[in-house]
């Protein structure tokens, strides 16, 4: 995982606006996420991992441990229980949403040679699949 370590710019969004609009999520919140450019980084610290997403208008954190379940709040508002692990070479995030009505995602982010990190996002039920790639900076 530590090929994973560093910070990374946002390059292209595929489909962003139809994963959000599969999750429900309103109009204003759609465009804010479609026309920011997020920065992501990707720590170690003792066995902790952390993903930090920021835009100009909110930072996101993702704070795990490899194999741990944890219940996690979506930036989108759903109340999940993730699990993140690392599978043949990838980063696999697996959200179960805790309430009926509400959809489950699992993510995956893999390096495309040593620059450029693929962040695919798929929802349980759909077909829509959002793919992102972000260079280092």
């Amino acid at each position: 995982m530590d090929a994973f370590k560093g910070k990374y710019e946002r390059t292209s969004a595929d489909n962003y606006e139809e994963l959000l609009k599969e999750l429900d999520v309103n109009f204003l919140l759609r465009k804010a996420a479609t026309v920011s450019t997020p920065v992501m980084e990707v720590t170690e610290e003792g066995g902790v991992w952390n993903i930090k997403t920021s835009t100009t208008l909110k930072t996101m954190e993702l704070k795990f441990k490899l194999g741990e379940a944890f219940d996690e709040t979506t930036p989108d508002g759903r109340e999940v229980v993730a699990t993140v692990n690392f599978e043949a070479g990838k980063i696999v995030t697996v959200q179960k949403a805790k309430k009926d009505g509400q959809k489950s995602t699992k993510s995956v982010r893999e390096m495309n040679g040593a620059d450029e990190m693929v962040y695919t996002i798929s929802v349980d039920g759909s077909d829509v699949v959002s793919v992102q790639k972000f260079k280092r900076v």
